[in-house]
């Protein structure tokens, strides 16, 4: 991600621009962002994602949308384009809008150049969406994923998935091997637990 205004740009004028821009920007408080391109595993990751994901909630009201779809927190005053996002609720399913507001999970998979905003600020912002209940983190050179869930008293709980786990996420009753998610990304290093 990288800055592409230094002053201040309203929501509808970033709406009314995103409309017509070649390349997709990220909206925070004010400021636009430019979305850089991504490397290969993270697109088969991504893609990866949506398939699994979607084959699993195909008889159910949920959608899984893709990196084209943009997730409107109101309270933090943000858009962004997560790699994978989920949501169960009827007015986004019902919406014909080009974002959602509803988001039950929200999934990004890791770039050297985004990792610390990803993890940092990014989730403080996802953590004000009301209907985030598990936010998965998805690192693209390793089999690691970090899954942040909403916990019962309000807490956000990590849980790291590595080679041979089943991932899980509870917001959607889904499991699969950890190894699904990787599916021909080529070149991943070893780690160990």
């Amino acid at each position: 991600m990288t800055i592409s205004k230094k002053f201040y740009i309203s929501k509808e004028d970033y709406l009314e621009g995103e409309q017509v821009s070649p390349i997709k920007h990220e909206y925070r408080r004010g400021q636009v962002y430019a979305m850089l391109g991504a490397k290969k595993p993270h697109i088969i990751i991504a893609s990866n994602l949506v398939r699994i994901l979607g084959n699993h909630l195909n008889n159910s009201p949920c959608l899984v949308l893709s990196s084209d779809i943009k997730v409107r927190l109101e309270s933090a005053d943000c858009y962004y384009y997560p790699d994978v996002a989920v949501t169960c609720d009827e007015r986004d399913t019902n919406s014909t809008d080009d974002f959602i507001l509803y988001p039950i999970l929200v999934i990004e998979v890791l770039s050297p150049s985004t990792a610390a905003f990803d993890r940092g600020e990014k989730f403080a912002d996802y953590q004000t969406s009301p209907s985030l209940r598990e936010y998965v983190l998805i690192h693209q050179s390793q089999m690691s994923v970090e899954c942040f869930r909403l916990s019962d008293s309000g807490d956000w709980v990590s849980q790291i998935y590595r080679q041979g786990d089943e991932v899980c996420s509870e917001s959607i009753d889904f499991r699969c091997d950890i190894a699904s998610i990787y599916r021909k990304v080529a070149g991943l290093q070893n780690v160990d637990a």
